[in-house]
This record gives structure tokens, sequence and C-alpha cells, in this order.
């Protein structure tokens, strides 16, 4: 029987994301960032670098459980690495969004989400994977003009130790399931 959903209803989908959480201090400063163009995201995604975006997928006990193993493997074939996020970019015109840019570590997410992206992930991209940390979207150009002069100095740098899974909540928040720690060699 599906899971019930926060409406009383039988939920029989729900939406996972799989992420690299920014550590503090600078995730609190990457979510103030954020938070200055007035974006209503801000309060509810907090700072990540994306491996596996938005996946609608039907509630499954098994399904659960086939997830859960890919990503254990995919973790213990990782080994930690450094992000290193410094500066901004931007996606317009094709979508309204300012970043901050890796300019270390995107090889490693580029292997992680590949491996993510298979099994019971599998899932064509629309766009080519591009690892980023997002600080506007979809809100008023000089907004995202102000975000991307603000954090065009920004520097950051930590070590990746873990990805995590989220499941997107009926507020539109994403509630994080699960860590999966990557394996230190």
């Amino acid at each position: 029987m599906p899971d019930p959903d926060v409406g009383g209803r039988c939920a029989v989908e729900r939406t996972i994301g799989i992420a690299i959480g920014i550590p503090q201090p600078w995730g609190a400063e990457l979510d103030a960032a954020r938070a200055s163009t007035g974006d209503p995201q801000a309060a509810l995604i907090p700072a990540h670098v994306t491996l596996l975006g938005p996946t609608v997928l039907p509630v499954s006990a098994e399904l659960d459980r086939r997830i859960d193993r890919l990503l254990r493997k995919v973790a213990a074939a990782s080994a930690p690495f450094a992000i290193q996020l410094r500066g901004t970019g931007t996606f317009r015109p094709v979508s309204q969004v300012v970043f901050v840019a890796l300019a270390a570590g995107i090889a490693e997410c580029e292997r992680l989400a590949a491996a993510i992206r298979t099994g019971p992930l599998r899932r064509e991209l629309v766009h080519p994977y591009h690892p980023h940390v997002t600080v506007g979207h979809d809100v008023p150009g000089p907004a995202l003009d102000g975000v991307f002069e603000q954090m065009a100095d920004y520097s950051a740098r930590f070590t990746v130790d873990h990805f995590t899974r989220y499941e997107h909540t009926g507020d539109g928040s994403w509630e994080p399931l699960r860590d999966y720690p990557l394996r230190p060699r």
C-alpha cells in the first residue's frame, strides 16, 4: 500500500534529489547571497551542488532499496575530494540563473553525477551537467545582476566527504533522507 502523504491521500510518486551540501560557514554565506535577490526558494533550498536534479519516482520500498544500494556503491567507490568555489557565472539567456562557479572538484562532481544517473536513477539530461551553486534563480534581472557582481570575488574551499539524498516535501523544501559517506583512500 502506498505511503500516505501530508494531505491524507495516498502518494503514488515522490521527487528526490542528490546533492553535496555546502558546509558552514560557506553555506550560510551562499544562502544569504541568494536571499538578497528576493529568491523565494532561498529559505527552502540550502546551498548545494546538485548531483541528481529533481527526479520523480514511484513510491516503492523495493525501488528505495535499489536506490540505496546504488548510492552506497557509488559513495564506496569514490574518495573524498576538495571543492574550490570561485567567482560567478550565469546560464542566461537560457535560464535566469546566477551561480558561484567551481574552480576545483568539477571532474569529481561529474564522475559522481554520471555514476548516480545509472540503474534505477538512469535519466537523460536536458542540458549538459555543470556543477555549480545557485545564488539567484528566476528573479528580476537587476537582482541577478546584483548578485553576479556581489559574489564575483567569492572564494571558498572545503573537502567533500559525503553526498546526501533528499526528498521534496509538500511545502517546497527538501528533507535530507540519508548521507552517503565517500570512502577514504
